[in-house]
């Protein structure tokens, strides 16, 4: 007999999260766990969910890769003409979710979003192959095409444009920072009795509290 989803349970046992292990800041424990899940996940640690809500206040939700982070926020890099660009630019508010499975870890991230310098997008968009470089002026991101063939017609059109040259970063091509205002670490525990620590910033200060699971 397959098993149903009901049959899909998994008791979680691999550490816990107290008080006096953590640091008064938030951005100093995502940066140790998030060096933790490079070293122990499998597949991309820096994939995150990215949720937006549209001017009808209907959220959206996708998979992106994070590009950086420090004490201001996290960096992803896109097209500022996509859905989740037009979003953020009506909205400019957001919320990140990481979950890596090895570690029985999750983060959610919540707070307000602001393009990144023109200097740190280039360096990004510099730092890319060409083939991505070539892609970010190829693609209408969130269009309705026709078909895969006009993909392959606009870059082959880009790799003739820019033969003899490098492309420059599109104009409409360029990162992102998510500045947090709350930030909730969870760490899987057994019986469903997971730590949650959750950071408020309050007043220009970090408040932390414990959730209950």
């Amino acid at each position: 007999m397959k098993p149903t989803i009901a049959d899909l349970r998994r008791d979680y046992t691999r550490d816990g999260l107290l008080e006096d292990q953590t640091p008064e800041q938030p951005m100093s424990l995502f940066a140790r766990w998030f060096e933790q899940a490079v070293e122990t996940e499998t597949t991309e640690p820096n994939a995150m969910m990215l949720a937006t809500v549209d001017a009808d206040g209907q959220p959206h939700l996708r998979t992106l890769l994070l590009k950086g982070f420090d004490e201001r926020g996290l960096v992803f890099f896109s097209n500022y003409d996509s859905a989740k660009g037009r979003q953020l630019a009506g909205n400019p508010r957001a919320a990140m979710n990481f979950w890596w499975h090895d570690l029985e870890r999750q983060v959610r991230i919540e707070g307000r979003v602001e393009r990144v310098s023109a200097e740190e997008s280039d360096a990004y968009y510099f730092s890319r192959p060409l083939g991505s470089r070539l892609g970010a002026w190829a693609s209408p991101q969130s269009q309705v095409i026709a078909g895969r063939s006009v993909i392959e017609q606009r870059l082959q059109e880009v790799e003739r444009q820019y033969a003899d040259s490098e492309p420059p970063r599109p104009p409409h091509w360029g990162g992102y920072r998510l500045l947090p205002e709350l930030v909730e670490f969870w760490q899987g525990r057994p019986s469903r009795l997971h730590d949650r620590l959750n950071y408020r910033l309050v007043e220009g200060r970090w408040l932390r509290e414990r959730l209950a699971p």
